[in-house]
């Protein structure tokens, strides 16, 4: 039985594709092993890591459009309001 395989933050970030600073900042909800000061990921903490903050794009040529109707979204109905008028002080 081999050991598994430990990741710093460098080797994690960039296993996970996100910022060192990311990592760090978000360490206390991150699965992760600790050995003194030094923090360690394994393959594991890395695809919890991953299940956990995935967030699968809603617009965009990445985005599975098959999955869920247009409407879904909460902001689709959204429109923006009319342009201000110019407020002209009544002397």
């Amino acid at each position: 039985m081999s050991a598994p395989s430990l990741f710093t933050y460098d080797e994690a970030a960039d296993a996970l594709r996100v910022q060192k600073t990311w990592l760090q900042r978000h360490i206390k909800a991150l699965p992760h092993t600790k050995f003194g000061r030094e923090v360690l990921f394994t393959e594991e903490h890395l695809a919890e890591i991953v299940r956990a903050f995935h967030v699968a794009p809603v617009t965009g040529p990445l985005a599975d459009t098959s999955a869920a109707p247009a409407a879904s979204n909460p902001l689709a109905t959204l429109r923006p309001l009319p342009a201000r008028r110019s407020l002209r002080r009544a002397s």
